[in-house]
């Protein structure tokens, strides 16, 4: 992994690090292999002069956080975890939005992954709640949510407008003091 940004936070099989428009050439290729899992929930980028865009406001937009989430054993990118519309003072929150690669997708990475940035809000972002907007047929991304300690808070009709149509959403949240303990990242000797 010579030559990628310093991890922002690592677990036992994943870390996390910042985007990049170094990184467009993978994004997009794994967008593109995953079409058939993101749709219709999401539209990631699929081309770079969109990925460019794209990682341009995660970088440069002081509202928004981007982390890839990449697999420890080769740093491939398994997914992403961006939070949005970040508002400090008072209220100190953000909406996440995430996806995993077709690659990873069932193997625990993206919850390792989601635990690692609610740790990284929750601490250097200065955070204290996340939420989380979900079409209440994704199950799958419902189910890491779950896993990742968040809560059921309300059903929000014609939430977001998503491929052309308004979509109901449910709103799950994580704050501060629900966070679940950090897996251990075992040594050498394990």
């Amino acid at each position: 992994m010579s030559g990628l940004p310093t991890p922002l936070a690592e677990g036992p099989r994943t870390l996390i690090r910042p985007y990049r428009h170094e990184d467009a050439d993978e994004f997009t290729t794994l967008v593109r292999a995953s079409k058939a899992l993101h749709r219709p929930w999401l539209f990631p980028p699929e081309d770079a002069g969109a990925y460019a865009a794209y990682a341009g406001r995660l970088i440069e937009d002081p509202t928004k956080a981007g982390y890839l989430v990449c697999a420890r054993d080769d740093g491939r990118i398994a997914g992403f975890v961006n939070i949005n519309n970040i508002v400090l003072a008072a209220f100190r929150s953000g909406a996440i939005g995430y996806g995993a690669f077709a690659h990873a997708a069932g193997r625990g990475l993206m919850t390792e992954g989601l635990g690692l940035v609610a740790r990284h809000a929750f601490g250097p972002l200065g955070l204290h709640r996340l939420e989380a907007n979900i079409q209440p047929l994704n199950a799958a991304s419902i189910a890491l949510v779950r896993r990742a300690g968040f809560r059921l808070e309300g059903y929000s009709p014609d939430f977001l407008l998503i491929d052309g149509a308004w979509r109901d959403h449910e709103r799950w949240a994580l704050t501060t003091e629900m966070l679940p303990p950090p897996p251990t990242v075992s040594g050498p000797c394990g």
